[in-house]
């Protein structure tokens, strides 16, 4: 028995559970309140993707006689095939049996539908790929096969990582949903149901929260919620989590809570643990009986909105390690959609989810839902709490990767994990979302890669600096240019999210972005990109100020969920027509192909020439000053102590002596060679630098200390052997 259960509904990520309701039980442990959790959409497909129950699947599309398509029709054909293959192929993709790769990547030994027929388009993409990757991307379009085929002929609204999207997207009514809810459950359904039955039967719990972040996750949850209220009417229901942080905050329908009790706002820790002490101890009492935090109820068939607890949010560093037990860690499927490098790695690879910092440090994209607590209230927390995290999530899942899940990672703070990760000579691999700031340079890239960053995205947006201004991004395409080429030539590979469509943008600007994102794949500083249309929201300052950007918004009725917004475009231009063009460019650069067609080729319309010259991004990137370093730069040294030999240099007649100082990196060694005076003061110094017993040294002090005994740092420090340092792990940050 448990006291609460948490829940993620179906469906997210194959590969990896979602983090919400593992950041709640790390903070209920700190509360000594039980707790259980599951993720009922890796729990559903294990159950849906078996061989007892394809074998269902393909009896009921018969009795039901819907396998009308010719692809259907061939998966029908091929069920034997299917149903004898389904297992192998999941145990695979959980990596629990590698040596099958050869067997899958063996010309007939999967059945093969629609799905198979982009491998001759993309032979070049994955030809050279590692006979694991060839194998898991296979065995991916084997399973998005057999997802068409459940599409067609069982469940509409079947999808791996969303379900009945469109019945939570854009919902200002409860009307669509409420209706769906009266149906009989689906045959997605009963396994979901049934699942949550035996966990209902084994834990026993008095409350039961889902955590529901997206539209793909809102219909099942709501399923969920009505099986416990028919059959569990003593049982509590909340829901919280990014759905309704977002899209729930003017509810007004009294519908909604025939199914759940509560629903939570924002930061969930203070109001969980409210509900928990409102539903095991409801008595006069206890302090917060019946005063709430940031929670939705009905009260006298009426829905209120309770804030009225006086107790403060947790910080950060109170709430908490998370917790990964309970969740079906070694049974997660890592799948491989090749088409995009970025992409991959959200479904390649179980990674362990952690926060730098709550909300964002920039928080003024105008496009951005920044009158939001998740993102304007800004709060990070200790690089040495945030290693400890990781140190016992480590220790908890035998998984070293992590995916820090902030809005954008604060660059200081970046730093700061990277060298607390290097001197506990910890081994991991992480990747973040940031913004381009100038701060990333070189050497700070260098740091980062060092103690396992591998990869990084980032909002380009427009790529147009008249737009980037209106969007008050911060940031020029000169400057993202710039930073991108930090990060890839350190070996980082660098993700951009790519937009069109924004208010007052016009044709030529959309064209012009695109030449520019053109350029930056042919320079290779970025590697990955992906173009969205631009989405109007209520709580973004665009929403709040629609007649300063020149839309006209399509305001409605709102009783249930509030946050995409329908708006006519003053311009009239249709910026939807210019989505198949710049999708289907952006997937050949990525796999460097392209980039001397004209831009008019990506088109089945007439558009204008560019008028970004050709060779604007690299002028931009050849355009860099002479490095001058602030006196309060910090020096790290990443390198080990080198060997020392003395030798004598004899010019002209004057003999003087000479250090040569050998330094042994991963690839091999290195040398340099300096007047024995320096070589002694640089010896001496590197270990004070050295990243592992680092004292904080900056520029200035160096200097101080240098000229102590000697003259002219500056000549010193910008000379050849000091560049070769700078080279191997002589950082300036």
């Amino acid at each position: 028995m448990k006291d609460i259960l948490l829940i993620t509904p179906p469906f997210t990520q194959l590969n990896t559970p979602y983090p919400a309701t593992m950041y709640l039980k790390g903070f209920l442990n700190t509360k000594n309140i039980s707790s259980f959790q599951a993720d009922l959409g890796i729990e559903v497909v294990l159950v849906l993707f078996s061989k007892d129950k394809l074998h269902e699947v393909f009896e009921l599309a018969f009795e039901k006689q819907t396998i009308s398509s010719e692809n259907a029709q061939l998966i029908y054909g091929l069920r034997n095939k299917y149903i004898s293959t389904i297992d192998v192929i999941i145990k695979f993709l959980q990596g629990k049996n590698q040596t099958f790769a050869r067997q899958i990547c063996s010309e007939n030994f999967l059945p093969k539908a629609s799905r198979f027929n982009e491998i001759d388009d993309l032979e070049w993409a994955f030809g050279s790929m590692g006979i694991q990757d060839q194998a898991k991307h296979l065995a991916t379009l084997y399973l998005e096969d057999l997802s068409d085929f459940i599409v067609e002929c069982i469940d509409e609204n079947f999808g791996f990582s969303r379900y009945a999207e469109q019945l939570g997207k854009s919902a200002n009514s409860f009307d669509e949903l409420h209706t769906n809810l009266q149906a009989k459950p689906s045959f997605i359904d009963e396994i979901s149901l049934k699942i949550l039955e035996d966990k209902l039967q084994t834990i026993q719990p008095k409350l039961v929260c889902f955590s529901v972040p997206f539209p793909g996750n809102l219909y099942s949850g709501f399923r969920c919620a009505q099986y416990i209220k028919v059959n569990y009417p003593t049982i509590k229901i909340a829901m919280g989590g990014g759905f309704p942080n977002t899209e729930l905050r003017s509810l007004t329908d009294n519908r909604v809570f025939d199914f759940f009790d509560f629903i939570t706002l924002d930061d969930g820790e203070l109001p969980i643990e409210i509900l928990f002490s409102n539903v095991v101890n409801p008595t006069q009492e206890n302090l917060d009986f019946n005063n709430f935090k940031r929670t939705f109820l009905r009260l006298n068939s009426e829905v209120i909105y309770n804030n009225s607890s006086i107790k403060n949010d947790y910080k950060q560093a109170q709430i908490g390690t998370p917790d990964y037990s309970d969740l079906l860690l070694e049974n997660y499927i890592s799948v491989i959609e090749i088409a995009n490098p970025m992409h991959s790695l959200w479904s390649d690879g179980r990674w362990n989810k952690l926060t730098m910092a709550h909300g964002c440090y920039w928080a003024k994209c105008t496009f951005c839902d920044i009158s939001l607590d998740y993102i304007k209230i800004y709060e990070p927390i200790t690089a040495k709490l945030l290693v400890d995290r990781m140190e016992q999530i480590i220790a908890q899942t035998g998984e070293t990767g992590f995916h820090f899940v902030d809005e954008a990672a604060p660059p200081a703070l970046m730093r700061a994990l990277a060298i607390e990760i290097i001197k506990r000579r910890l081994i991991v691999t992480w990747w973040t979302n940031i913004r381009f700031e100038k701060s990333f340079t070189k050497d700070l890239c260098l740091l980062l890669k060092a103690s396992g960053c591998i990869a990084v995205s980032g909002g380009l947006e427009v790529a147009s600096d008249r737009l980037l201004e209106l969007i008050q991004k911060g940031v020029t395409v000169e400057q993202v240019a710039k930073v991108t080429k930090s990060f890839t030539e350190s070996g980082i590979m660098v993700h951009a999210y790519l937009m069109y469509g924004f208010p007052t943008q016009t044709i030529q600007e959309t064209v012009d972005s695109l030449e520019m994102v053109r350029q930056c794949f042919e320079l290779g500083i970025i590697k990955s990109g992906f173009w969205h249309q631009f989405a109007l929201t209520t709580h973004s300052p665009i929403g709040r100020n629609t007649e300063n950007y020149h839309i006209i918004p399509d305001l409605k009725n709102i009783s249930f969920a509030n946050n995409d917004i329908e708006f006519t475009d003053k311009s009239g231009i249709h910026h939807e027509k210019f989505s198949e063009g710049l999708k289907k460019s952006i997937f050949n650069f990525m796999y460097g192909i392209g980039f001397n067609l004209p831009l008019q080729d990506w088109f089945s319309f007439k558009i204008p020439r560019t008028s970004i010259k050709n060779n604007f991004i690299s002028s931009s990137l050849e355009n860099q000053s002479f490095e001058i370093f602030k006196p309060t730069a910090k020096v790290i040294w990443l390198g080990g102590e080198p060997l020392v030999r003395a030798f004598s240099k004899t010019k002209k007649g004057n003999t003087w002596q000479m250090l040569q100082l050998t330094f042994f990196v991963a690839t091999g060694n290195f040398e340099i060679s300096v007047p024995e005076n320096y070589g002694n003061w640089l010896v001496q110094n590197l270990k004070k630098l050295s990243v592992y017993t680092n004292e904080s040294l900056t520029i200035q002090h160096l200097k101080t200390d240098f000229e102590i005994d000697l003259e002219n740092f500056e000549l010193f420090w910008y000379s050849k052997p000091i560049d070769t340092l700078r080279k191997h792990g002589l950082l300036v940050l």
